[in-house]
């Protein structure tokens, strides 16, 4: 009987002098299931064990679209959360104090200019029809400032607002615009794109409009309460885009796994397009961000919306820890401060 007492004492000393386990890191996602871009890295720095490595428990938090996001990391649902710059910047300018950028595991949706083969060059474009979302829309704001890097004089492009981009994408297969701006995830799953090409690859585009449109978000408070965990997630993030940008096969291997639905060529080809669009240095750089800015504020959105300075929404501090440890690359996603 004593012997029983005597243990059970024991492991309830043991139990209360264990340390306590750290809460799960729950990172805030706005795809229900694995995305085909590089948005992917968050999915599979989980399902690949980058996470598990570094020390960090992450849990996905899977909501529709940035909205959710943020209200689900202001009601305390979430440590971080992938949310639009758009969005961010509007709620910045209306007040809010404690968001802050860590860490841009994808910059920006890997956008191109289709066209008819009859468009053989981006001079070409004069006087054709263009396929929009809406008039003064960021894609026609982005895609008017990658033709005039082309030396495209806009003013006699007719803009066609036709709405979300597989709708432009089906605009442009139907022969009723001769030119759009898709990404390359849409114009991969044109089932024919006999009589189409791509006029200026996504690499172009992103060097003619650096726009950042997304970033992962923390609160200050977690920020500051849990700077060990968001430092672990941010290295995992950029390990990841370090292996995918080394070798597209590894990312391909990995969303077989992910998304058994897509077939491996698709895979392949997006393995491919995307080797050089890999946040693997973090995804945060001054300049790029200061573009995206400027040019958010030429759109009809932020027509009433005061100017933010980069500060109240991007913290480079815990990246900056990581890229000390790790070195940067020097191929791509260059570092600005």
């Amino acid at each position: 009987m004593k012997t029983g007492i005597v243990g059970t004492l024991i492991a309830a000393l043991m139990l209360a002098t264990a340390p306590a386990q750290a809460e799960p890191f729950r990172l805030i996602v706005t795809d229900l299931e694995t995305p085909l871009v590089p948005n992917s890295v968050m999915d599979l720095a989980l399902q690949e064990g980058y996470f598990e490595r570094e020390g960090v428990e992450v849990e996905l938090v899977r909501v529709q679209q940035t909205p959710s996001a943020l209200a689900a990391i202001q009601a305390g649902e979430g440590e971080m959360a992938n949310i639009g710059v758009d969005a961010l910047l509007l709620l910045v300018a209306g007040g809010a104090d404690d968001l802050r950028a860590v860490v841009s595991p994808n910059k920006s949706l890997p956008f191109l200019i289709a066209a008819k083969d009859a468009i053989a060059t981006p001079a070409d474009l004069a006087g054709k029809s263009f396929g929009i979302g809406r008039p003064g829309s960021l894609d026609q704001s982005l895609s008017t400032h990658v033709m005039e890097a082309s030396g495209v004089d806009t003013s006699g492009i007719e803009f066609v607002a036709l709405g979300q981009p597989n709708v432009r994408a089906q605009a442009l297969v139907a022969g009723q615009v001769d030119a759009t701006t898709v990404s390359i995830g849409v114009w991969s799953s044109i089932p024919d794109t006999t009589g189409l090409h791509v006029l200026i690859d996504q690499d172009a585009y992103y060097a003619a409009a650096p726009l950042v449109s997304k970033v992962n978000i923390v609160t200050a408070k977690v920020l500051d309460e849990r700077h060990d965990d968001v430092k672990k997630v941010i290295t995992a993030l950029v390990k990841a885009s370090r292996d995918f940008a080394a070798d597209p096969s590894v990312w391909v291997a990995a969303m077989e796994k992910a998304r058994p639905d897509i077939d491996k060529a698709t895979l392949e080809t997006l393995g491919t397009s995307f080797a050089k669009s890999w946040s693997v240095n973090g995804g945060l750089n001054k300049a790029e961000l200061d573009y995206s800015v400027s040019s958010m504020y030429e759109g009809e959105d932020f027509a009433s919306t005061r100017p933010v300075a980069l500060t109240e929404w991007a913290d480079f501090t815990v990246l900056d820890e990581v890229l000390a440890e790790l070195g940067t690359d020097a191929n791509q996603d260059v570092v600005s401060r």
